[in-house]
């Protein structure tokens, strides 16, 4: 049996996909540990995967919820912007500490969220092999594909490619710290340097939690990419109350912005005007970004909690009103619920663009976000039956795609074989 180690960001979101993933690994007999800093400790012993702690100093207990309070401020840019700047602060303690943790707990693979880019340079140090996973969007870089922080749609035409090309620029600009750190690393350790952003993922096998079907067309992933479809389980997260006694019978719209992207509080009283008169029913979770009883009196009378067990409620709901995080997204495709998107920052706008060419949702930008805009979205999607007819289609996707099972299968032949997992053939 193998000792695999995972490194990815701390976040909820990343956490959740890998999580079960080294569950998975765990009940075939493998042993998991998770590096990372002392904030994903609760998480990870949760799930029953040992933990290793990098950046104990850099990142005392706590340092994370502070970081994701200022960050869940902030839209655009600039919340782009701060979260590679975290990034890379979190590359620097890993790479600087992660090797000696691996190589005391004798770890003969990794799993690198394809998040945290320095975990590829830690395990080529080394020299053991890893597999990349994709929590977010597929990060992959190719002309024909607009970046992942925008919401532009899928064109095959050459003003397209020029409008990626620009977009693609100010993305290495922004990215920078991050690639400068690594490739200080990568010299130092007298490792071969990264000649392009898609140098940094595994040439073993790369693996995504979502569907090909939901992917725009792809033109130049290499043959070991994978689409697996959700991992998603509860049985990898705490169990959290709900008021369930207070739901009604009446179709139940669901609404959460995350854990990140989540302070911005005048979302939610939006939100709940927009659904006021519909003849259904308002659940709101904030995300940990405030009490309940701190907000004001909200239209319609809605079903506010600070958090929510969100997979539970997916099960009762007739639509989501999401930040378009790729998590919740997978989640909500894996019951077959539509969405109304309110994409704030990070990789949001790219799934928000691909909710809406899918069909299985519509996408409202924040910069243009008013109460009539996110109605006549919401009342679109929530009588349109094409939107739920797709939001099967896509359910049905994810159920054929093989999900966590199929993903444990190309890791554990990657890293048995030591060879190229190739899609036509895994």
């Amino acid at each position: 049996m193998t000792h695999f180690g995972i490194i990815c960001p701390s976040s909820t979101g990343p956490l959740n996909t890998m999580l079960p993933l080294g569950q998975e690994l765990q009940r075939r007999g493998h042993r998991v540990t998770v590096i990372g800093i002392l904030d994903a400790r609760p998480k990870v012993l949760v799930a029953g995967l040992e933990f290793q702690v990098v950046g104990e100093d850099e990142f005392p207990e706590g340092a994370m919820a502070e970081s994701f309070a200022q960050l869940g401020k902030l839209s655009g840019l600039a919340a782009l912007a701060y979260t590679i700047n975290l990034l890379k602060n979190l590359a620097t303690v890993t790479l600087r500490d992660a090797p000696d943790l691996l190589q005391a707990s004798n770890v003969e693979a990794l799993l690198v969220n394809q998040g945290s880019r320095e975990g590829g340079t830690v395990a080529d140090f080394l020299g053991i092999p890893f597999v990349t996973v994709c929590s977010a969007v597929v990060l992959n870089r190719e002309p024909s594909v607009p970046p992942f922080n925008t919401l532009w749609q899928y064109s095959p035409a050459w003003w397209a490619r020029l409008r990626n090309r620009a977009g693609y620029a100010l993305l290495n600009r922004v990215a920078r710290p991050t690639r400068t750190v690594i490739q200080e690393y990568r010299r130092e350790w007298k490792l071969p340097l990264h000649a392009h952003p898609n140098d940094a993922y595994s040439r073993l096998a790369q693996i995504s939690q979502a569907p090909a079907e939901f992917e725009f067309p792809r033109e130049k992933l290499p043959s070991w990419f994978h689409f697996t479809g959700s991992y998603h389980s509860s049985a990898s997260r705490e169990p959290v109350p709900f008021p369930y006694e207070n739901l009604t019978e009446k179709p139940l719209i669901y609404a959460s912005m995350g854990t990140l992207q989540n302070r911005l509080i005048g979302i939610f009283q939006q939100i709940a005007s927009a659904c006021e008169g519909l003849d259904a029913q308002l659940v709101i979770s904030l995300g940990g970004s405030a009490r309940p009883e701190s907000l004001p009196k909200l239209p319609g009378n809605p079903v506010v909690v600070e958090y929510a067990p969100q997979l539970e409620i997916l099960k009762k709901a007739t639509l989501m009103i999401t930040h378009a995080g790729m998590n919740t997204t997978m989640e909500c495709l894996k019951y077959g619920v539509p969405m109304v998107a309110i994409p704030v920052t990070n990789d949001q706008p790219g799934v928000a663009a691909r909710i809406a060419w899918t069909g299985v949702g519509e996408y409202v930008p924040l910069s243009r976000l008013n109460v009539p805009k996110l109605k006549a979205a919401i009342q679109k999607v929530f009588t349109e039956n094409s939107y739920k007819q797709n939001a099967a289609r896509l359910q049905q996707a994810i159920q054929k795609a093989g999900g966590v099972t199929r993903a444990a299968d190309i890791i554990e032949q990657a890293i048995s074989t030591g060879k190229p997992v190739l899609a036509n053939v895994s």
